[in-house]
């Protein structure tokens, strides 16, 4: 266990195996406590840094922390690896870190020699039937916060996404984050989710991107995948088996990786 402050916050963030660095941002209101499996894997290729997001589990909460950003998070993240000496990194983000990966390569090219998105954001004008759910989402979150109480969105969250019943289903671990990162669900889906950039500013990526979409994730999740891979032309695109929880150390994320440090 480590800590960092950057921007202003103290981030909470584990370091696996030696090499050149491979950095793990998780998704929206989670932890990097539910990526220990695919950390292990990963670490088999290269110095692997996971760590929690401002707002999540161990890292720091902002208070008030009512409304949060991708670029706010991208600029954590590349500060980070500034601290440990670790850019250019390889970034893999799930979900809304996959935005943040994007926003990253975008913003701080020299931060990332890498990107792998496992069905992250696009642009609001790319995505517009995904802009509109999510929107929708993050307005019922906040009614239900408001009704039942921050602990109960989490639940929602995955209602929506998986449909309903699933919560029940779930780890006790992947529960219990979601429910403590109630705060953070709010603030990342009440704020600026989406990747703010325009489509000579996808055109423009230099390193090698992975698109990962899943294919029995629901619509609105796989729209964004699509819409980048039409502005990214030298992007690689992969759909995987199963739903919108992509494993971050599937085979086809390992066998890009490898390839991309010659090991």
């Amino acid at each position: 266990m480590a800590e960092c402050t950057v921007n202003g916050v103290q981030l909470h963030y584990d370091e696996r195996g030696n090499g050149d660095p491979i950095l793990c941002v998780h998704g929206a209101g989670s932890s990097t406590q539910l990526w220990a499996a695919a950390v292990e894997e990963l670490a088999n290729l290269g110095r692997v840094i996971a760590y929690d997001r401002r707002g999540c589990s161990r890292s720091e909460r902002p208070e008030p922390y009512e409304r949060t950003s991708v670029s706010e998070h991208a600029d954590d993240a590349a500060a980070l690896l500034d601290a440990l000496d670790a850019a250019p990194a390889v970034i893999i983000g799930r979900s809304f870190g996959g935005t943040v990966a994007l926003d990253m390569a975008i913003r701080h090219p020299d931060s990332v020699r890498a990107i792998a998105v496992l069905e992250g954001d696009a642009p609001r004008e790319l995505a517009p039937a995904t802009a509109e759910w999510i929107d929708a989402v993050g307005g019922r979150l906040r009614e239900v916060a408001e009704r039942d109480g921050v602990d109960a969105v989490g639940e929602v969250l995955i209602d929506e996404i998986f449909g309903a019943g699933v919560w029940s289903q779930l780890p006790d671990a992947m529960r219990s984050v979601l429910t403590e990162n109630g705060p953070a669900l709010l603030a990342e889906l009440g704020g600026e989710w989406w990747l703010d950039a325009d489509a000579d500013a996808l055109a423009g990526l230099r390193q090698p991107v992975l698109l990962v979409g899943a294919r029995d994730s629901r619509p609105e999740l796989r729209q964004p995948t699509d819409a980048l891979a039409a502005a990214l032309p030298r992007a690689r695109m992969v759909v995987v088996e199963g739903g919108h929880l992509i494993d971050p150390a599937a085979p086809e994320v390992l066998g890009f990786v490898r390839e991309l440090l010659a090991v």
